[in-house]
């Protein structure tokens, strides 16, 4: 690939999510994570965790207006109806009004329905709702014999192995170097390079070469992002929550465009 074809700084590299997932991919997810039952919400702390995800979602610049706020607002007054007493002089001739929390659950079920059916007409296996994908040649010859079936990464599981590596990388004594001005065309080039010798690796593999700072490792999280969407790599996590590893893979035909570039790149050979 040719490093212009890609926008050259995290600035102007805007993730539009409805490519990826929406709000209440989120929420299923938040709730898988914490294995809760989806009729019994602990509201106050799937609210929590949403905050922060959102303010993740902030920092690497990726679109969280619209309806994910529209959620957090939704959270915020379920969470609120849940602490505050209810009056006693409510009204009690009319119909009672609905549970939000009910009405939320119903939305996720509906949601979880769609996007069960959706996965089927794009001949995508689906086992209760989890999405389970067979990997390209390429990641069983990676694998070897022992290879286990693995679940393709969302990008919520993404975004929580990378808060883990942020908090690590916090953990770890300073090092004051020069600030390097990395694009995010040029992190996908060395990205590229260092699968085309090993063709898989793991996740937090991918943020060991830099600085350790802040900025590089937004850098290449947004760099797998667009490598993600433009198909050249493929994610994979050994397990609900498990390690992820990232393959890959030979660009095909219909792979979307790079940002902001309007001709049609060729695929991978």
């Amino acid at each position: 690939m040719d490093p212009e074809d890609f926008e050259s700084s995290p600035d102007a590299y805007r993730v539009r999510l409805s490519a990826f997932e929406g709000p209440l991919d989120l929420l299923l997810h938040l709730i898988r994570k914490n294995q809760v039952n989806i009729y019994e919400i602990p509201i106050a702390l799937i609210t929590e965790q949403y905050l922060l995800y959102i303010e993740v979602m902030q920092e690497l610049n990726l679109d969280v207006a619209g309806e994910f706020l529209v959620m957090a607002s939704t959270l915020i007054h379920i969470k609120s109806k849940a602490i505050l007493p209810r009056p006693e002089t409510a009204a009690t001739d009319g119909e009672p009004d609905e549970d939000p929390r009910e009405t939320l659950v119903r939305r996720l079920l509906e949601h979880e329905k769609y996007k069960a059916a959706a996965e089927m007409l794009h001949d995508k296996e689906t086992v209760r709702s989890a999405q389970w994908m067979r990997p390209d040649t390429s990641v069983a010859a990676a694998a070897g014999d022992a290879y286990e079936p693995e679940m393709e990464v969302d990008l919520f599981s993404l975004i929580a192995a990378f808060k883990g590596v942020l908090q690590r990388a916090n953990r770890r004594p300073r090092v004051f170097l020069p600030p390097e001005n990395l694009s995010i065309e040029d992190r996908i080039q060395q990205l590229l390079g260092r699968l085309s010798e090993t063709d898989a690796c793991g996740f937090e593999e991918l943020f060991a070469d830099g600085d350790g700072s802040r900025g590089f490792m937004i850098v290449t999280f947004l760099a797998v992002l667009e490598m993600i969407r433009l198909k050249v790599i493929r994610v994979f996590q050994g397990g609900a929550f498990g390690d992820i590893r990232v393959y890959k893979r030979a660009r095909p035909a219909d792979a979307p465009n790079p940002m902001g570039h309007a001709a049609q790149l060729k695929p991978t050979e």
